[in-house]
């Protein structure tokens, strides 16, 4: 198994000569060569441009605001360790410079009359619902091949990502067009998943890191002083995500139906357009006209669109009431968090209802 090394210059030369071989070795041979070879290539192209904050940062040369930014990360990325007990490793102490607007694309299938996803599996990060492409033709060829085949498909460009812990993963220029709030929390939620990880099991996964990431802002805030969040984008997000449970919830139902193919696509584009207008209903009497998430609903709307979402928040109330439950004491929460993650699934899942359940009531 290769692990981190000190310097990352070091840790680079390693893995062009190590870190291909390993995937190949670890990964199971039903995809193509060429899919692996361009996970490793895309890999290694991002180690290779990674440079450190601190160098990036005393560098007059630099643009400024990009200087500003990166020095305001550091001290949010002194407090994930200091007191949020993340870890301490050169990860997001490293800056990299990609030239583009996503690090990857992701490609998301599910059939034409189903909310199942294809999903592939990876010996590190288990089985996750979509294909990444670190090229964004890579990506369009890949969902025009699934169209072919007759699968909904979408497409979503991703600006970070963690390594879980393999590698020191760097702040990314993708990134750099977040406030330092936002960039602040995507450190905390992504060293939470280096922190603990359960393979095949996303929705514990990152609505752990989610939680992290959420009270780790909220102390992040009152420690330099600040008021909390009102919570107003908060809410609109949730209720936009709610929008769209209770649309896959429908199609649920209507896919279990045994209707004609041509009576189920125009049951399906009626459910979709039901979605359209009760975000827009939402967002005129509620969000006074707030046109945060017009883009997405007005874009064309398929099965696959709707995969990622509550993956990111189901157990989020658990893990709140599993942090009180300690004292909100980081060092007790985490044993707790990585004993829960050991339980068998099943078990698991009645545990994360049981604390879920005690936080809706406030027990």
């Amino acid at each position: 198994m290769i692990r981190p090394l000190p310097s990352h210059g070091l840790l680079d030369r390693v893995l062009r000569v190590l870190f291909p071989g390993v995937l190949f070795l670890l990964l199971n041979g039903c995809t193509s060569v060429s899919y692996y070879s361009q996970l490793a290539d895309g890999q290694l192209q991002l180690l290779r441009a990674r440079e450190p904050v601190a160098k990036v940062v005393a560098d007059p040369q630099r643009d400024p605001q990009l200087r500003a930014h990166l020095a305001q990360s550091q001290k949010a990325r002194a407090f994930a360790t200091e007191h949020l007990h993340l870890p301490d490793n050169p990860s997001y102490r490293l800056y990299a410079d990609i030239k583009r607007p996503y690090v990857v694309w992701n490609v998301f299938a599910t059939p034409e009359f189903s909310l199942k996803p294809q999903n592939h599996c990876f010996p590190i990060a288990g089985c996750v619902a979509y294909r990444g492409y670190y090229s964004q033709s890579a990506a369009r060829g890949e969902a025009a091949l699934q169209r072919l085949n007759g699968m909904d498909v979408s497409i979503g460009g991703v600006e970070a990502y963690s390594t879980l812990g393999w590698f020191n993963d760097p702040i990314i220029s993708s990134m750099m067009s977040w406030g330092d709030e936002r960039l602040a929390t995507l450190i905390f939620h992504e060293l939470a998943h280096q922190r603990f990880y359960v393979k095949d099991d996303t929705e514990f996964n990152e609505s752990y890191a989610t939680f992290v990431e959420q009270e780790g802002t909220r102390q992040w805030r009152a420690s330099r002083g600040l008021a909390p969040d009102s919570g107003t984008q908060i809410q609109q997000r949730d209720q936009f995500i709610q929008l769209i449970l209770d649309t896959r919830s429908q199609l649920e139902r209507l896919y279990a139906q045994p209707l004609p193919a041509e009576q189920m696509r125009q049951r399906k584009a009626a459910t979709f357009e039901q979605l359209r207008a009760d975000y827009r209903k939402i967002r005129d009497s509620q969000w006074a006209g707030d046109k945060r998430y017009d883009a997405w609903i007005n874009a064309p709307l398929n099965n696959a669109r709707l995969l990622p979402f509550g993956l990111y928040d189901q157990w989020v109330p658990a893990f709140s009431a599993l942090f009180k439950q300690v004292g909100g004491d980081w060092a007790k929460f985490y044993p707790a968090v990585e004993k829960l993650g050991g339980l068998p699934v099943g078990e698991r899942k009645a545990v994360l209802r049981a604390l879920a359940g005690s936080e809706s009531s406030g027990g």
